[in-house]
């Protein structure tokens, strides 16, 4: 194969990844919605009860010390169907720092959950950063 050829070819396999990775985030029309959330709203809302948190990392991170509330759906097993479904509260998702959050968001959205579109993007480093406690 000459290198036109195989370059050709090469531009046509990434034309496809793009693709695949375009439809796969955003099924329903393309755009992820995301909504920042501050620390403070995030303690406001779990104080009062109008914020579920999620807690996307993986399980050795979880066990290492998490946000008190928050409950567990890792990125690496991310389930739709486990994220909870409460009329009324703002579903928030939380990583370490917000890139896995986003993408959880992602994910969410594109399996149905158009509700879920909030994340808490400072992450747990954000949330220590602050003095704020840890429940291990």
């Amino acid at each position: 194969m000459d290198r036109r050829t195989a370059f050709s070819r090469m531009i046509a396999c990434v034309g496809v990844a793009v693709g695949l990775v375009q439809a796969q985030a955003g099924k329903a029309g393309g755009m992820v919605t995301i909504e920042d959330v501050t620390l403070d709203e995030l303690k406001r809302g779990m104080a009062d009860g109008s914020i579920v948190l999620v807690d996307v990392r993986e399980p050795n991170e979880w066990a290492a010390g998490r946000i008190p509330g928050a409950v567990f759906n890792p990125l690496s097993s991310f389930d739709v169907s486990k994220l909870p479904s409460a009329p009324g509260k703002r579903v928030v998702l939380q990583c370490r720092s917000g890139n896995r959050s986003k993408t959880a968001l992602g994910l969410a959205q594109s399996g149905g959950r158009a509700d879920v579109k909030a994340h808490f993007g400072g992450g747990m480093l954000a949330w220590q950063g602050a003095g704020e406690p840890v429940d291990r």
